[in-house]
């Protein structure tokens, strides 16, 4: 099963590490790397700020990614959506639509969102296609929005609102218990 856990002290080190694995920095639209103190700082503030939340991306116990939502502590009751497959063999296996529809879940039920919101790389085609699969609505296209490894690259806005994930959370949820991805 599929499942998103509170994030543990151990946790810092594999994210640091998945995070250092080109075919994960590649998609990562923020910053170069981090050196080691600031991605540990990172960690930290994810714990701690109440206007940060995380999640490990868990297949049977085991880490496969992270879930991130930003901006938790804006009045508009609206966050910045991130997540990645940090594991090789969580990719292509429904861990991701699966740990979307949880992380939805968790947004618009516990968080008590109206609106998450997510910048993609517009060359990164599968993680368009699983956003759009959850659920996300193409909101816009920023040229030249990111400066990645030296080149200046274009990134697309998707959005989705409480009301339409209340309208496919329960055929979401039923094809992946049916499937065996997450719980009942």
């Amino acid at each position: 099963m599929i499942e998103l856990r509170d994030l543990r002290d151990e946790d810092e080190a594999i994210l640091f590490q998945w995070r250092s694995e080109p075919e994960v920095d590649r998609w990562m639209s923020d910053a170069d790397l981090p050196s080691r103190e600031a991605h540990a700082v990172w960690f930290q503030a994810l714990r701690s700020d109440p206007d940060l939340r995380g999640w490990m991306i868990t297949r049977a116990g085991a880490p496969m990614g992270l879930l991130t939502l930003t901006g938790l502590t804006s009045h508009h009751r609206r966050a910045s959506w991130n997540w990645f497959l940090g594991s090789a063999e969580a990719r292509g296996r429904g861990v991701g639509r699966a740990a979307q529809v949880l992380g939805l879940d968790r947004a618009f039920g516990e968080l008590g969102l109206h609106k998450v919101f997510a910048e993609v790389m517009a060359d990164n085609d599968a993680a368009l296609k699983a956003q759009s699969a959850a659920g996300f609505r193409r909101e816009g296209y920023l040229r030249g929005h990111v400066l990645k490894d030296g080149e200046q690259r274009d990134v697309v806005l998707l959005g989705i609102l409480a009301s339409e994930w209340a309208e496919l959370r329960d055929d979401a949820r039923r094809a992946l218990s049916e499937a065996h991805l997450i719980a009942a």
